[in-house]
């Protein structure tokens, strides 16, 4: 009889033989591989799959995604996994430092202590270097799972002492499906929403979840189709900027609340329960104005990113529509095919190629902290065709 897998792997879209690979090695980890590499192409969910993986391991169900443990490392809250995020150009040297001290402590509560390494390609060969030998020689207890886009995009010293697993990029239907299981919405928006994110898990419950980051999207296609002027660009780079700041800004501040409502709930604290002294440095922690401004200003580059890649898909149709490949490839921007096909007529097929290749420079900006208005503003000149 089929082993019934574990509800904490049902948010993994698409990746049926890792999810079979990774939850019969949690069920079994006795001769487990200490150092992973999780590689996979934006939206194919590896941090998702690595905190899943989390969860199976130290679970005592092996991952239910109802229990103490599981509700605490999808919170982040709990002591013994550790994710290690950036809003800086590259993990620091520091962080790994501070990394390396914690993964040599013993765990706990579970019976692993696990570290998280979120783009672990955003690391510089020195500081690889100073992690090199705990991925090689991880402490007893300690299981070091690395995210990256692909293996190629690290260090072969990395990729030769990981176990590497791949994950791929998500089909449409399946990441429809997931949205009609996961957020109610019916088949006619599920494959919409999965069409226009690309496959991008993520962004596509995004669409399905919250209707401004809908309406953000049309927005800035409606503009785009129609813009001639520089004096419309810099409208449009300021509208983008300030509409991706207001979210993430409201997103964090949500995501504080119910950080500190989880702080309390594993605490055993009710609502209105006066903190401890010896937990209120913690508590506290969570709404530090210093912290709180740098995961805004990291979430308003990702909203930031995301009108990048609806840009993109703009010029992406125009080439498409000039290789004569619709029934082939088929438009992402089906709601607004007729003003493509006539932007189309303004913007030849190297017009279009150049474009892609100037939104991937105002990425490269952006992530080397260019002002991210500056940024926009010189890429939306630039994209103006009379």
């Amino acid at each position: 009889m089929a082993q019934t897998v574990p509800s904490v792997w049902n948010s993994i879209v698409g990746q049926k033989p890792v999810v079979e690979l990774l939850s019969r090695v949690a069920r079994s980890p006795r001769d487990i591989a200490q150092s992973w590499l999780i590689c996979g192409p934006a939206g194919s969910g590896r941090s998702r799959v690595a905190q899943a993986f989390a969860m199976a391991l130290n679970c005592p169900q092996g991952g239910c995604g109802e229990c103490d443990i599981c509700r605490m490392i999808k919170a982040g809250t709990h002591p013994d996994v550790t994710t290690v995020t950036t809003d800086r150009v590259s993990i620091t040297i520091d962080q790994v430092r501070e990394i390396m001290t914690t993964s040599e402590q013993m765990p706990a509560l579970s019976p692993w202590r696990i570290i998280i390494i979120e783009d672990v390609d955003r690391m510089s060969e020195r500081t690889t270097n100073v992690l090199l030998k705990d991925i090689e020689e991880p402490s007893e207890h300690t299981i070091w799972l690395l995210c990256a886009p692909s293996a190629q995009d690290v260090l072969p010293t990395i990729r030769s002492r990981t176990r590497i697993v791949t994950l791929a990029v998500p089909a449409l239907n399946d990441v429809a499906q997931f949205l009609q299981e996961t957020t109610g919405v019916d088949e006619h928006k599920a494959k919409q929403y999965a069409r226009l994110a690309q496959g991008h898990i993520g962004i596509a419950r995004l669409y399905a979840r919250q209707p401004e980051a809908m309406r953000m999207r049309n927005d800035i296609v409606d503009n785009l189709v129609s813009m001639t002027r520089s004096s419309q660009a810099v409208l449009l780079a300021d509208s983008i900027f300030t509409s991706a700041h207001e979210q993430a800004q409201a997103s964090i501040e949500s995501q504080v609340e119910k950080e500190q409502e989880e702080f309390r709930r594993a605490n055993g604290l009710g609502p209105k329960d006066s903190i401890d002294s010896s937990l209120r440095s913690q508590y506290n922690a969570l709404s530090k104005k210093e912290e709180v401004n740098r995961r805004v200003t990291r979430l308003t580059r990702d909203v930031v990113d995301r009108a990048l890649t609806t840009i993109a898909s703009v010029y992406r149709d125009i080439a498409v529509i000039h290789n004569g490949a619709e029934l082939v490839s088929g438009l992402i921007n089906q709601e607004f095919s007729q003003e493509i096909a006539e932007l189309s007529v303004r913007v030849n097929r190297q017009q279009a190629i150049d474009a892609v290749e100037c939104i991937d420079v105002a990425r490269r900006r952006i992530a080397g902290n260019t002002p991210i208005l500056l940024a926009l503003e010189a890429l939306l000149t630039s994209l103006t065709y009379a």
